[in-house]
């Protein structure tokens, strides 16, 4: 049996992902846009505490080792016939009975959204037919957008690095025609063509944050409602530097903060740098330091308190939690697996996984994929054994992995041009193009919520 298909069985919320409703728009938009191999077998235990602009050097993210990205050329996207969806899922468990045509695959929903970090936007594409649908804004200025979230029905929020983050509605049925204060309709219908920040109508709301640097950023899945077929008060969890760390609640709907947790003794130039959301609904980040130890951390939704522990093994960039609600982290020295029940760590060597920089996430199948540096590579690694299981040969290094909903994985290049699309079993590659220092490695399909796992301590 494919590992989807108990993921399913913890949680329904691949419902959303077909549903054609997605979430009700109830003119939230808020009222002002101004800015303000073999696995190594080493496991460690661990104690727990209690609007264009220029592409400027380096990685496209600031870190004081990047190798710089160039000017990114503007190409078409290219695309051929691949093989049969991966995953043959049949009914979908608890799916109300007023909820038609429930399934990955329907083309009304399945969207990856990747910033263009340099032009301060965020591409809508298609991930069936390839095609970017639209592309917005992220700020009234340059916000230097990097990491990108997806609903359970659908919808987007976007963290600017520079501070603040926007939602925008996936279905163009629930943009607010009045949204922009036109009558009829205004929102983008391509790559070429970008409205001014706050006049889209499929923009629904932005909060600003006056953060140094603003990265993390996760939805939690919500409530789903039987009656209307979405997913209904689906919080959206960020964080930032402002002196200290902190790590904010909103309400996805209205963009309101509902709750801020003071981090203290965050280490790194870049403080708190990825974010995932657990089955329980509880945030995940960690501290990103060059120099020295990291830690990771969870904020329980219950009562929002926290939970730390020192990281073992290198310095890490990505952040995922997997089915069995194991937090994992990919960076500079291959990836380490957290488990929360018995508070260890298991590590995959860079002698195996080589240095894996960008982000990394599990498919359906079991397998937590990300890429290995500088090669251009993408690496498969069974989350349960920690073992090298697969490699794939793609066209350039890719700092973003994430999965669709037909069980393709995608790497996004580092602060370039190109989006791939790689099928693992026929390993097929297509690519999108015409991006602008595209650079995020975070949930931007959906399906990593869609999946996770309820920890199992």
């Amino acid at each position: 049996m494919l590992r989807l298909n108990r993921v399913l069985a913890l949680s329904p919320t691949l419902l959303a992902l077909a549903c054609g409703g997605g979430g009700s728009n109830d003119g939230g938009r808020t009222d002002s846009l101004s800015e303000t191999g073999v696995s190594s077998g080493i496991t460690d235990s661990a104690s727990t505490t209690n609007s264009t602009t220029t592409s400027s050097s380096g990685d496209g993210d600031g870190d004081p080792s990047g190798d710089g990205d160039g000017d990114p050329a503007t190409t078409t996207a290219t695309t051929s016939e691949g093989g049969e969806p991966k995953w043959d899922l049949g009914g979908i468990p608890d799916a109300a009975m007023n909820c038609d045509n429930l399934g990955p695959g329907d083309e009304t929903k399945s969207y990856i959204w990747i910033a263009n970090s340099s032009q301060s936007t965020v591409s809508k594409i298609n991930t069936i037919t390839l095609v970017e649908e639209a592309r917005y804004e992220t700020r009234a200025t340059p916000g230097n957008p990097s990491r990108t979230s997806v609903s359970l029905s659908g919808d987007a929020a976007v963290a600017n690095r520079s501070g603040g983050v926007v939602k925008f509605y996936s279905n163009v049925e629930d943009c607010d025609e009045m949204a922009n204060g036109q009558p009829g309709l205004q929102t983008s219908a391509g790559a070429n063509d970008i409205l001014p920040f706050g006049q889209d109508d499929c923009m629904a709301w932005y909060t600003p944050f006056d953060y140094t640097t603003q990265r993390p950023l996760a939805w939690g899945a919500g409530e789903f409602n039987e009656g209307t077929c979405t997913w209904d008060n689906a919080p959206l969890w960020s964080a930032g530097n402002i002196g200290n760390a902190e790590v904010v609640y909103m309400d996805g709907e209205t963009g309101i903060v509902q709750e801020t947790v003071m981090i203290p003794n965050v280490v790194g130039w870049a403080g708190l740098y990825g974010g995932a959301v657990d089955g329980e609904g509880n945030f995940w980040t960690v501290d990103h330091n060059w120099n020295g130890p990291s830690t990771l951390i969870r904020v329980n939704v219950d009562d929002f308190t926290y939970d730390t522990w020192p990281v073992t093994g290198q310095v890490h960039y990505g952040l995922a939690v997997d089915s069995e609600g194991r937090a994992w982290l990919c960076g500079n020295g291959g990836a380490s697996r957290f488990d929360p029940q018995t508070e260890t760590w298991t590590h995959l060597a860079p002698a195996n996984a080589g240095n894996a920089l960008g982000g990394c996430m599990e498919d359906g199948e079991g397998i937590l994929w990300t890429s290995r540096y500088p090669d251009a590579m993408l690496i498969g690694i069974d989350t349960d054994t920690v073992q090298l299981v697969q490699q794939i040969a793609i066209p350039s290094y890719v700092h973003g992995v994430s999965i669709d909903f037909e069980g393709n994985v995608w790497g996004v290049e580092f602060s370039g041009d190109e989006a791939f699309r790689v099928n693992p079993e026929t390993e097929q590659i297509d690519t999108v193009g015409g991006l602008v220092g595209a650079y995020t490695y975070s949930d931007m399909t959906g399906f990593a919520l869609s999946a996770a796992g309820t920890p199992s301590g």
